[in-house]
């Protein structure tokens, strides 16, 4: 065949006079990119194609949930699909030239400088890390952008999304650069195997609802909101295929290991799910980052290990209310409001807003006939809002309703304060009130009861001030392992109480089970009022060393009727191997901490023998322990719910993300002085009160309810003060000495609704549930 044949085909063979010392011509390279990018283009195409089939089908299976979940969007999927081009080009450019020479050569060996750089033109690798520019008419210093790019202005992508986790701790792959760890058959690490992550969950996570203990200090909304916050920080995509780009495989149906499929295979004697080579629980690898693993040949010339992207920003900035790139926040906004976020145009919760719907038909969320057994119930779509997640269970709906009607709230307020201010000012001024509340409830209500008194004393005390050389970012183990500790603090229903604070008899607590995808029951069964009085009102499930996961997350995740469910302990130390973290005493050094070398060693460090044993019956070391299953392993902290090294790792994330953020509330300039110090007054339950039904909350929405922590009535709780936010008019002048921009002076506006009630009459105890 002639060449030019060749060249029209886009077929991406070695020019028949190369010898390896001799760099690749463009025409190949060019050829090898058309045949990479028509295979990629396939697979995404079929992949969309195929997912969007099963999803509109009356019943989704769970894996199909999970992947669509877990899908990239906007500005994710165009990062990586580009991902997906270089690391395929340079795949097809090795494979080419093994056949050639028949001696393993390096892509990088082969290509110029120059074609490096035009093939991360043509892949569009060069855009996800040429630095965007930080313009002065882009109000840098008043407002965030939504991405979070130009935060830190010498390093503008620094915590931005769609950029890499961080590594504190290098990556650990198979092949030393992208393999999955303990993925290639009979590999051994510390001259031990892997065990199988399900047997590891069978073994050592099991628990039965009947054994769940419930904490007796915090309420069930630390977990929710830990989870809440969770989704402001880290969102990992999987590939946007279902099928192997090498062989086609598809990833649903085979149990075969090909990228970017990485299924967990079932041990015999599985307790629930079927065994066999060819049974499996299908997963996909989490998508990798543009220059990292083997398409890092392109940035630098070294092979550097395999990187996964966040899509979100590192920054406590409610990403998950207003979304992370532009055109998603463009699209969650009313244009034709003063400053609001869309909300539903169908329905109303007892008259209050609700979140508006996906415009994407999927059956995913129509469980309700099923669930009901009532073939004439109507049906409703997802809801959408600044993160994918936002359906993944009733509770997280309800808190991402709350935090909608507070923007909201804060826009109206602001405009009766400020009739001059536009559309534009209200949303971006209520946006930044909002993204300050999430920081002031996380490091004063949130992580005290996690971490401990020894870490927020050592780590998380006194605002230090912006450090540009602190780097910010979500680091991988965090996002992968630390901070999904809250899995074990889920209790398996999800409570739903009236006034009182006793079960709601029309519409009682619901198994946490049922309670995945299901909008609908927010719509047709009460709001989110019963639903928030059962996170506030209902403790938190306790993390025990005998009872760890209940079945609701372990046997019956995303179930839907009569489907195979996943296990998402299962999951989250597959990820973890993905992710190709270190293990356990990996991290301990890390953080200064002993690693214990055998079982007494290990039987001390967590306090029970029985378990140590079992853990190395699987594991053979303390090293090879996988670092989540190993953290949420430890005895607490004290005042905390996590042990000593994920108390570490979660401090040490959260101290860089507040120094390293530019626009932090407390950074001198973000706000006044009058306007921070209205915003440490105030509190979660305000916040429930103002946007709902409720009139009686705990005064702290993270404890359990007590003699220390009794009912109030919302009509006494503390007003969050707005008048700080008040700009005086020039005509003021005279009398005052102020202008707009001044909001240091004291408001003298008449609007009773926006100022402090001292008051703090408690409810009787009596009318504790």
């Amino acid at each position: 065949m002639r060449p030019s044949v060749l060249l029209m085909l886009g077929i991406c063979l070695v020019p028949a006079h190369l010898k390896p010392a001799e760099h690749l011509d463009s025409p190949f390279l060019q050829r090898c990119f058309e045949e990479a990018k028509q295979i990629v283009d396939d697979a995404y195409t079929y992949s969309r194609a195929e997912s969007l089939r099963r999803v509109r089908k009356d019943v989704v299976s769970p894996h199909d949930a999970l992947r669509l979940l877990k899908q990239p969007r906007g500005e994710t999927r165009s990062s990586v699909r580009a991902a997906d081009y270089m690391e395929q080009t340079l795949r097809l450019v090795q494979e080419r030239m093994h056949r050639i020479h028949k001696r393993s050569l390096n892509a990088t060996d082969l290509l110029s400088a120059e074609d490096l750089e035009r093939l991360s033109m043509i892949t569009g690798c060069a855009g996800q890390v040429r630095p965007p520019p930080c313009s002065s008419t882009q109000n840098l210093d008043t407002y965030r952008t939504a991405t979070s790019v130009c935060n830190n202005r010498n390093k503008p992508r620094l915590g931005a999304s769609n950029t890499p986790f961080a590594r504190w701790l290098p990556a650990e792959y198979d092949d030393g650069i992208s393999l999955p760890k303990g993925g290639q058959p009979n590999r051994t690490f510390n001259n031990f195997m892997l065990p199988l992550v399900r047997q590891v969950s069978n073994n050592i996570l099991s628990t039965t609802d009947a054994g769940v203990v419930s904490d007796r200090e915090f309420s069930h909304m630390v977990t929710l909101f830990g989870q809440w916050n969770d989704h402001d920080l880290t969102f990992t995509p999987f590939s946007p295929s279902i099928r192997s780009f090498s062989n086609g495989v598809n990833c649903d149906e085979s149990c075969e290991r090909t990228e970017p499929c990485i299924p967990i295979a079932i041990p015999p004697g599985d307790p629930r799910l079927p065994t066999g080579p060819d049974s499996c629980i299908p997963s996909f690898r989490s998508a990798p980052v543009c220059g990292t693993g083997f398409s890092a040949y392109n940035f630098g010339g070294e092979p550097n290990k395999r990187e996964q992207i966040n899509a979100l920003t590192a920054f406590l900035d409610l990403g998950q209310v207003y979304g992370s790139e532009e055109k998603l926040a463009l699209s969650l906004r009313d244009l034709n409001s003063e400053g609001l976020l869309r909300i539903n145009s169908e329905f109303r919760d007892n008259g209050r807003e609700l979140l508006p719907f996906h415009p994407l038909q999927v059956n995913m969320c129509a469980t309700r006939r099923r669930v009901t057994n009532d073939t004439n119930a109507r049906e409703v779509p997802c809801f959408i809002a600044g993160d994918v997640r936002v359906d993944e269970n009733v509770a997280l709906t309800s808190i991402h309703t709350l935090f909608m009607r507070e923007h909201n709230r804060l826009a109206r307020q602001l405009k009766r304060l400020n009739p001059q201010w536009d559309s534009e000012t209200l949303y971006q001024e209520a946006r930044k009130i909002m993204g300050a509340y999430t920081q002031v409830f996380v490091f004063r209500d949130y992580l005290p009861h996690i971490v401990g008194d020894d870490a927020m004393r050592r780590q998380l005390g006194p605002y230090p001030g912006y450090d540009p050389n602190v780097d910010p970012r979500i680091a991988n183990v965090f996002a992968t392992a630390a901070y999904r500790f809250a899995h074990l603090a889920i209790q398996p229903v999800l409570a739903r109480l009236g006034p009182n604070y006793r079960e709601d008899r029309q519409f009682p607590s619901v198994p946490l089970f049922k309670a995945f995808f299901t909008p609908w029951r927010i719509i047709f069964e009460g709001g989110i009022d019963s639903l928030l009085r059962g996170l506030v009102g209902r403790p938190a499930k306790l993390n025990t060393q005998d009872h760890m996961m209940v079945d609701a997350l372990r046997e019956r995740l995303f179930q839907f009727v009569q489907h195979l469910a996943l296990d998402l302990g299962s999951l989250n130390m597959q990820r973890g191997r993905d992710h190709g973290l270190p293990g356990y005493n990996a991290w301990r050094r890390f953080c200064g901490l002993s690693q214990p070398r055998n079982q007494a060693q290990l039987a001390q460090v967590l306090n029970n023998s029985n378990l140590a044993r079992r853990l190395l019956q699987l594991y053979g070391t303390p090293d090879n322990i996988d670092v989540w299953l190993g953290g949420v392993a430890e005895p607490f902290v004290r005042g905390g719910r996590v042990g000593p090294l994920f108390a570490c790792l979660i401090a040490t994330q959260f101290q860089r993300i507040r120094q390293g953020d530019r626009l932090w509330y407390e950074n001198p300039g973000v706000f006044t002085a009058r306007q921070r110090a209205a915003l440490s007054t105030a509190t979660l339950s305000r916040i429930i009160c103002d946007n709902t039904g409720i009139t009686s909350i705990p005064r702290d929405a993270f404890s359990v309810l007590s003699r220390q922590n009794l009912l109030v009535r919302c009509s006494n709780l503390r007003r969050f003060n707005l008048g700080a936010w008040r700009e005086r008019s020039c005509t003021d002048f005279l009398e005052t000495g102020s202008c707009p921009g001044d909001k240091d002076e004291e408001p003298t506006f008449q609007d009773q609704d926006l100022l402090n009630d001292e008051q703090d009459n408690e409810i009787p105890d009596s009318h504790l549930a």
